[in-house]
């Protein structure tokens, strides 16, 4: 007891001072920004008192509007009792001498088994009434339970919290501090965490994260894939004294810059059955007992890992490989790591890659003092000069250039609150300006359509500028040059290497908000444009353009703004440059582009071809460039993607590009959303990128889309295609569209689709190429029965249509096959997708009891096995397709998009009940052998072969044939004996022609075989 008080008061001493660590980080924002919007927090703050409800009042205020808001938190010791919900848009900053902090008491009630958050982001309105319904997927962890809370999400933008610390106190191991679970332009950024006897920090991922600071707990970071399926860039942390990991994680898509490991037994832990995307550099370890990083999945090529330029002291193991056991020593009691590559590493610009482990390290002194931030800090608040203060009005109706412009030449550090400024020219920034807001979607600069001076053809014009070699700075704004001025470029950047754009968003697309808080909707009535004619896609120049020897740091950058082209550009310059966290999406032509440029890194870019607009977008286009890193690229295409594409990167004469961790996919989540939030599953697109890279000046194309590592020289050695035992592969027809959903009837003829023009084809050496059937009945997959029908499914309808045609039969003849309940039926086969996705994003896959998750192969195993209740039967009874269940988006009719397995899938293989088959599992990349079973369950599956995506097929000789960017072929117990190249992309395998002998593959485009006799 504290002599001379009583014991009460006592413990409310010893209880505060344990709140606030000596060794707590010092306040960003020492007095609160002069922000007439913003909500602040009204509680005691006295460590004693419970302000759950105080601060969950000003979260609720501040949403009220639409469109997001903004809180202060003031200096203080806030108790909670129950979890507090971050609305969607709303943004809550601590203020004051001393950083706030959120204190969880000891021995909480609700934070004692399984997880359990004291703060949480979500993708669910304010509720307001106890009525409301529940949510699709209300996640765990909310105390008490809510079940109307849905979870942030894809569509949750904008949320952030800042300079804010949490403490655990004991009595508490299921407590989380935050669920981070969101989409672009949200983060987490200057805070502590003092976790004590608590789970984590951050329980799951999203975006970006800025000087974090985790001392203790179980694990810093407890994380899972983030919500959208992209990436999450963690800068300037540190981790100290958890008792299991630092960071324990799976699909995180984790880049860190600048983070460092102290007293610790593991730095980055990789769960069991799992890989990821991880990149680290400029990173500390530090008495790390066991490994600097655990390794999953090695041989996997979703199992990316990179580092470079490590620092280590007294970490004796750098990787540890968890199901090998093998490891990685380090070099010494201290020692340096310039780069640590581990995954599928391709030897060259054309070539397939396989898996290694390279370290380059040396033993060194000393560490070094660590290194500066490498986000640079803001300029403390009081220098921050309203520019309301000098006439500007920002509310979506004045010209407020002048006054903007007056603020800008006058003071260093321009604040803007929160309102829509418009201006009629550009904004010229001063060489050391520093132009600031706190929300890119409430604090808008705003360009009007046909603004005078942008009008036309001509050189492009800015709408903000900065001098050209200086050391501005940019953030927290949003930056919108609307859609009918073709001069613009958003914001022309040519400050130098010390120079920062921070959380800037480029308005214009997708997530776009009115000043009344409703959002645009970018597209009209069939999503081929905006609903403003005028208004023309890919009309201006680039939205976020660095030139004329710009360069700097650009983090947290969103640029989806359909009008720009490309998204972002760098161009003619060698001034150094780093991109952390870009998310560059739906622009019709290029994402991201670099023209004459040197000495850049790209971390962390993110890109997204939406179906109306990107079908034949690049994500990333290098022209006359030299030493470039990309690290941890994410470059996807949605699941809408109706048509092909070439390469999700382009090179034109580049060199000394250093490709690492490379991510080019095509599924995405959707579902339905409501008041409540979305219920959000995860589909494969048929057209994702067909490349990752093509070499257009060397004629080469990188048909990997998942690798770690490929350096591209300035000359790439020429690539001899691999035949299997002397095989030709000859090309049989040409021209189509989207071919796919082969079957192979009884005389060894190939029936196929082209999808876009919904036609049935078919292949014999006697025919040769005949159309089948040309009727607007939508087709996507075949099989055949035993006596001849074609068994169709149909996308048409809410959940597909099934319907058999016989070939030479009157054009006019088409039944159509209604589902009825699954019934066994001797000597009736099953009709199964050859291939899949299946991973359980989305959903939380963490077992409250034992902190385990369930891994993927678990997943599909348990998915697979599960029947279906209804089939559809083919004519003659001997084929039976299960009624796949179809998820919807958008109107019942033509104009809606249907997504099953049945729908997904290249197309469809046959196996009778008891039976084996070979499948295919994309989340994975793997190929399995399972069992069928009642209503298509699969059942006992087998891994196969460490590669798969697209289609496998069996010869008679019982060999393996499996297409994952060429067909790689295996013996009937595994192991690879051949490969066939292919000049493109095979997707679809079936053995056909005489007696089975001719291995059919279809690509997008074009028909092509292995003869009997040549290797087949």
């Amino acid at each position: 007891m504290v002599r001379g008080l009583s014991g009460a008061c006592a413990s409310v001493l010893l209880l505060l001072a344990a709140a606030v660590p000596a060794h707590a980080s010092p306040s960003v924002y020492t007095v609160a920004p002069d922000e007439p919007r913003a909500v602040t927090v009204k509680g005691a703050g006295d460590g004693r008192a419970d302000d759950s409800a105080a601060i969950q009042r000003a979260i609720d205020a501040a949403a009220e509007k639409g469109g997001g808001g903004i809180v202060f938190l003031p200096a203080g010791t806030y108790r909670i009792s129950r979890t507090i919900f971050l609305w969607p848009g709303v943004r809550i900053f601590g203020i004051g001498e001393r950083r706030p902090v959120i204190l969880l008491g000891r021995n909480t009630p609700g934070f004692q088994r399984g997880v359990a958050h004291m703060l949480m982001f979500t993708g669910s309105k304010r509720q307001t009434d106890r009525d409301t319904p529940p949510a699709a997927f209300p996640p765990a962890g909310s105390v008490p339970f809510n079940r109307t809370i849905a979870d942030a999400n894809p569509g949750t933008f904008y949320s952030a919290l800042g300079n804010i610390d949490f403490r655990i106190m004991d009595g508490n191991p299921a407590a989380t501090a935050i669920r981070f679970h969101s989409a672009q332009h949200s983060f987490v950024s200057h805070a502590d965490f003092d976790i004590g006897s608590g789970l984590a920090g951050l329980y799951h991922v999203a975006n970006e994260a800025e000087d974090l600071h985790f001392r203790g707990g179980r694990y810093g970071i407890l994380a899972e894939k983030p919500s959208p399926a992209w990436g999450f860039a963690l800068v300037d942390a540190t981790f100290e004294g958890q008792r299991d990991a630092a960071i324990r994680e799976h699909e995180a898509g984790l880049t860190m810059v600048n983070v460092a490991f102290r007293n610790v037994p593991v730095g980055i832990e990789i769960d069991r059955g799992y890989g990821d995307w991880l990149w680290g550099q400029d990173l500390r370890f530090e008495n790390v007992a066991k490994a600097g990083v655990v390794i999953s999945n090695e041989k996997n090529v979703y199992t990316q890992i990179g580092f470079q330029n490590v620092l280590a002291a007294n970490t004796p193991t750098f990787a540890r490989f968890r199901e090998s056991g093998r490891t990685v020593a380090g070099r010494g009691q201290n020692y340096r790591i310039a780069s640590f590559t581990h995954g599928l590493t391709l030897p060259g610009v054309g070539r397939m890659g396989e898996y290694r482990t390279d370290m380059q390290a040396e033993a060194m002194g000393a560490l070094p003092a660590p290194s500066a931030p490498a986000i640079r800090p803001l300029p403390p608040v009081p220098e921050w000069v309203n520019a309301r203060t000098l006439g500007a009005k920002g509310d979506d109706r004045t010209d407020d250039t002048a006054a903007i412009q007056k603020a800008i030449d006058s003071h260093r550090v321009v604040y803007l609150p929160a309102g829509f400024y418009h201006v009629s020219d550009t904004l010229r920034l001063r060489p050391d300006t520093v132009l600031l807001g706190l929300h890119p979607s409430l604090t808008q600069i705003v360009l009007p359509d046909g603004a005078p001076g942008w009008a036309g053809v001509g050189a492009p014009k800015a709408l903000v500028e900065s001098a050209k070699g200086g050391d501005a700075i940019v953030a927290g704004l949003g930056l919108n040059t609307n859609g009918a001025n073709p001069r613009a470029t958003a914001l022309l950047w040519k400050a130098g290497a010390h120079s920062m754009v921070n959380d800037v968003k480029f308005q214009g697309g997708h997530g776009t908000d009115r000043f009344d808080g409703s959002r645009v909707n970018p597209y009209n009535n069939n999503a081929t444009g905006d609903p403003d004619s005028a208004r023309r896609w890919a009309g201006q120049y680039a939205s976020l353009w660095v030139t004329q020897g710009g360069g700097g740091t650009f983090a947290n950058i969103w640029s989806p703004s359909t009008f720009g082209h490309p998204g972002i550009l760098i161009s003619d310059t060698e001034t150094p440059g780093r991109l952390i966290q870009a998310s560059v999406e739906h622009h019709v032509r290029t994402e991201i582009g670099l023209n004459r440029v040197a000495n850049w890194e790209l971390l962390a870019p993110q890109t997204e071809g939406e179906a109306g607009e990107s079908g034949d977008a690049v994500a990333l286009e290098i022209r006359d460039s030299r030493n470039i890193l990309v690290a941890n690229f994410h470059g996807y295409r949605v699941t809408r993607t109706k048509e092909p594409a070439p390469a999700a990167i382009t090179l034109y004469n580049s060199h000394d590009i250093r490709f690492r961790n490379v991510h080019v996919n095509g599924e995405s989540g959707l579902g339905t959303c409501d008041e409540n939030g979305c219920a959000t599953f995860l589909r494969l697109t048929k057209f994702p990128f067909e490349n990752a890279i093509r070499d257009v000046t060397h004629g080469l194309d990188v048909r990997e889309r998942e690798f770690a590592v490929l350096d591209v020289p300035a000359r790439p050695e020429p690539v001899k295609p691999a035949s299997f035992l002397g095989g030709r592969v000859e090309k049989l027809a040409d021209g189509f569209h989207s071919a796919g959903g082969g079957a192979v009837d009884a005389q060894g003829r190939l029936y196929f689709i082209d999808r876009r023009f919904q036609r049935i084809w078919r292949w014999s050496d006697e025919g040769r190429l005949e159309m089948v059937r040309d009727a607007s009945l939508d087709p996507v997959n075949l099989s055949i029965d035993r006596s001849g029908n074609l068994l169709v499914l149909s996308s048409y309808g809410r959940n597909g249509t099934v319907y058999s045609v016989r070939p030479g039969a009157p054009d006019g003849e088409i039944s159509v096959i209604p589902a009825t309940p699954v019934a066994p039926h001797a000597g009736r086969a099953t009709v199964l997708p050859v291939n899949w996705w299946n991973n359980g994003e989305f959903r939380d896959q963490i077992d409250p009891r034992t902190y385990e998750f369930t891994t993927l192969a678990q997943m599909f195993a348990r998915d697979m096995a599960a029947p279906k209740a209804q089939e559809y039967v083919s004519p003659d009874g001997s084929i039976a397709l299960p009624a796949f269940r179809t998820f919807a988006q958008g109107p019942a009719d033509h104009r809606g998009l249907r997504f099953s397995d049945s729908l997904d899938s290249y197309g469809f293989i046959q196996g009778e009940p008891g039976r084996r088959v070979f499948l295919t599992n994309g989340s994975e990349n793997r190929t399995y052998s399972g069992l069928v079973g009642a209503g298509g369950a699969i059942t006992d599956l087998r891994p196969f072969a460490d590669r798969g995506g697209e289609g496998v097929a069996v010869d008679p000789q019982g060999r393996v044939y499996v297409a994952n960017g060429q067909v790689f072929v295996y013996a009937p117990d595994g192991r690879e004996v051949g490969r066939i190249d292919v000049p493109e992309r095979p997707l679809q395998l079936l053995f056909g022609g005489e007696g089975g002998r001719t291995l059919f593959i279809l690509s997008h485009h074009g028909l092509y075989a292995v003869k009997p006799g040549r290797g087949g």
